[in-house]
């Protein structure tokens, strides 16, 4: 009788992850690969620079065309993206909460996929804490991702928002439950 060969369950391919850090001056973006094991790689990171668009709207179409080239040169196949978080100023929350709508607008336009992440669940995902600061936070991105030197802040925190995404993604395929589910369940022991 020959030998039974061993029952290996397949792992799935690996997963790209467009993470973005909405900004209406400078949008930061980071691409990172998840394989089959959860093992997380660095792909490409930069700030979309903004600012020298004419008017608010120009800016808006400089994001647009930033995100359409980057998702067709690097092809994610899901996107992470942080939510707005609140501010004294209105003007400025309502051109943050423009680009932010413009770059998500631009994500669910390819069809891709599109997860929404707190800057607390971010921070908790990164540091274990949601109330860590900016440095925490970068430093922790260039240690899982093996990268050296300082980051760009916009493109650091776009990273962790695809991290984030990566960590929460492992633990609905643990529990078998859609992504947001597991990271309400994730959060229920902390409150």
């Amino acid at each position: 009788m020959p030998p039974v060969p061993p029952i290996t369950t397949p792992r799935p391919a690996s997963v790209r992850v467009l993470g973005i850090d909405p900004g209406s001056q400078r949008t930061g973006v980071g691409i990172i690969d998840i394989a089959g094991d959860g093992k997380m790689t660095h792909v490409h990171h930069q700030p979309l620079v903004l600012l020298d668009a004419e008017t608010f709207p120009l800016r808006l179409r400089k994001l647009l065309d930033g995100l359409w080239a980057l998702i067709e040169q690097y092809a994610p196949d899901e996107v992470a993206v942080e939510q707005v978080f609140l501010s004294n100023n209105a003007m400025s929350a309502l051109k943050l909460g423009q680009a932010r709508g413009a770059a998500v607008a631009a994500c669910v336009a390819r069809d891709l996929p599109v997860s929404e992440y707190a800057a607390k669940e971010i921070k908790l995902a990164l540091v274990g804490s949601g109330g860590a600061d900016k440095a925490q936070v970068q430093h922790m991105v260039g240690a899982m991702l093996g990268l050296s030197g300082k980051l760009q802040a916009d493109a650091a925190d776009a990273l962790a928002v695809a991290i984030t995404h990566a960590h929460v993604r492992a633990s609905a395929q643990r529990l078998g439950v859609a992504a947001r589910e597991a990271w309400g369940r994730k959060g229920r022991g902390r409150r």
